[in-house]
């Protein structure tokens, strides 16, 4: 692997450098080999004979720096002080072979300084969830930390009940949040310039081309951010706990704890079992995201020439961003033009969604059945089903939207509206029960299923023969949807 240790050189109040603390015998859990190639990690016989022992904190190779480090936050929207790597360290910093940078972060892997009233350990179904869902993002195209791969030990945890510990190596762009700002607002501002430019040449290089480079990258977080969002909104995805402290500022989904991939559709939806006000609920997603670059943007106005006023122009893009794509990517699941058409068809069929509680995920790949019920007769089953949901008022608006929206497809190519259509409505997304079976087996020493789902999730656009009708099959209307809990 290429190293660029670089975080490891700022100021040591920004960080605590320290080795990981070991599990009791770490052993295999999964290996995810396409990060692995492009870390250039396969490439190197001392990481790949040793990555077990390296995952589970028995073995640092000489090239890591492994260090914690300090961040603050606003947690559900209050200011929460200094917090930090309470459990993980950031092991080495790397140059992929796409010439992108590469955090590797061990999560789970004994106490900090920052540990507050921790015990620095993580457990397996929470490692096993988040290694599963980085992994279903990055093949839906959307901008998120992945995992090099995660080891299970004999290490117990206690959390409401004893549990087995585990370790995962996560692999984020970047895993500076938000809340690192913040930290340095409230405990070391004298530090904001320098650490400012090292977001800047390291992350937003380009930005060193702007009249004001400062301003550019501010502009380009928000931006980033507003589609990142949008990009959860078009999937169905709930972050469930977008505390200033979990959003990074590359634009990339991070500390994805009690998520869930919308089934039911239900726009108030909240997935954290924390969230009692349902701050974070799906729907909440893109207000809240303004709101905390609300908080972390006047911060910048310690540095020279950087006012009120030009920060709110840094912040004025986020909304249009976020409607511009958000609207454009809706009518493509829909395999139509961005035009206004196609975005009273779209909201129209998001309102027939909720009204009747129909499966998300299913109920848009299902429009294929409905232009071309021939060549899709998996499709068209689903279609079948949806239908069957429907009582005769919703029959009625449902006969109405398919005829117009029939009419809309064949006006302009059904050939292409079935090509972008597939390729952006999945077949599968990691649904809370299939995660959870597969939790159940590993707990119980089966590794099959992770791999299985694993599997099925590196092509989620694509029908499979290794899925069940588990992978696919929502709750019942009437099933109450549980929230995740945040304990891991």
């Amino acid at each position: 692997m290429r190293y660029n240790n670089t975080y490891v050189n700022l100021d040591t109040r920004l960080h605590h450098e320290q080795p990981p603390t070991p599990l009791e015998n770490p052993r295999y859990g999964h290996f995810n080999t396409q990060v692995a190639q492009q870390l250039g990690w396969t490439d190197d016989n001392e990481l790949m004979e040793n990555w077990v022992d390296i995952l589970g904190g028995l073995y640092v190779p000489a090239s890591f720096k492994p260090l914690a480090m300090a961040y603050a936050g606003h947690q559900f929207g209050q200011w929460a002080g200094q917090l930090g790597d309470g459990r993980g360290l950031l092991m080495a910093q790397v140059i992929d072979n796409n010439e992108q940078p590469q955090d590797l972060h061990l999560k789970g892997i004994g106490l900090t300084p920052y540990s507050r009233m921790g015990d620095g350990r993580a457990v397996l179904r929470s490692t096993i969830r988040e290694y599963l869902c980085g992994h279903a993002l990055n093949q839906l195209s959307i901008p998120s930390s992945n995992a090099l791969g995660f080891v299970v030990s004999d290490t117990r945890v206690r959390r409401e009940s004893m549990e087995s510990g585990a370790a995962l190596m996560r692999v984020a762009d970047s895993h500076i949040r938000l809340g690192h700002v913040e930290w340095i607002a409230s405990f070391a501002p004298d530090l904001l310039g320098e650490f400012t430019d090292y977001m800047i040449d390291t992350y937003y290089p380009e930005c060193r081309d702007s009249d004001v480079p400062v301003l550019a990258f501010l502009t380009a977080v928000v931006e980033r951010t507003a589609r990142m969002i949008a990009d959860w909104q078009l999937i169905g995805f709930a972050h469930g706990v977008m505390n200033t402290d979990n959003l990074s500022i590359t634009g990339s989904t991070l500390d994805f704890g009690p998520f869930g991939f919308m089934e039911r559709f239900n726009p108030s939806w909240i997935n954290n079992h924390s969230d009692y006000t349902g701050r974070y609920a799906y729907q909440n997603q893109p207000a809240i995201g303004h709101w905390n670059l609300n908080v972390w943007l006047p911060h910048f106005m310690r540095l020279e020439g950087i006012t009120r006023d030009t920060l709110a122009e840094c912040l004025a893009p986020y909304e249009a961003t976020f409607m511009q794509y958000y609207q454009q990517e809706l009518c493509q699941k829909l395999g139509l033009p961005h035009q206004s058409e196609s975005l009273a068809l779209a909201f129209e069929w998001l309102t027939l969604l909720e009204d009747n509680l129909l499966d998300y995920t299913n109920s848009f790949r299902a429009l294929l059945g409905l232009i071309s019920p021939d060549e899709h007769p998996y499709e068209r089953q689903l279609l079948t089903t949806l239908i069957a949901e429907l009582d005769e008022e919703a029959q009625t608006v449902w006969q109405d939207w398919s005829t117009r929206y029939t009419a809309q497809v064949q006006s302009l190519s059904v050939e292409s509206a079935i090509e972008t259509m597939k390729n952006h409505n999945p077949v599968y997304v990691l649904r809370n029960s299939m995660a959870q079976r597969a939790i159940t087996a590993a707990e119980q020493g089966q590794l099959e299923e992770v791999n299985r789902v694993f599997e099925l999730l590196a092509n989620p656009f694509s029908i499979q023969d290794i899925a069940t009708d588990l992978d696919t099959t929502p709750p019942s209307p009437n099933a109450p949807q549980k929230p995740i809990s945040c304990s891991s």
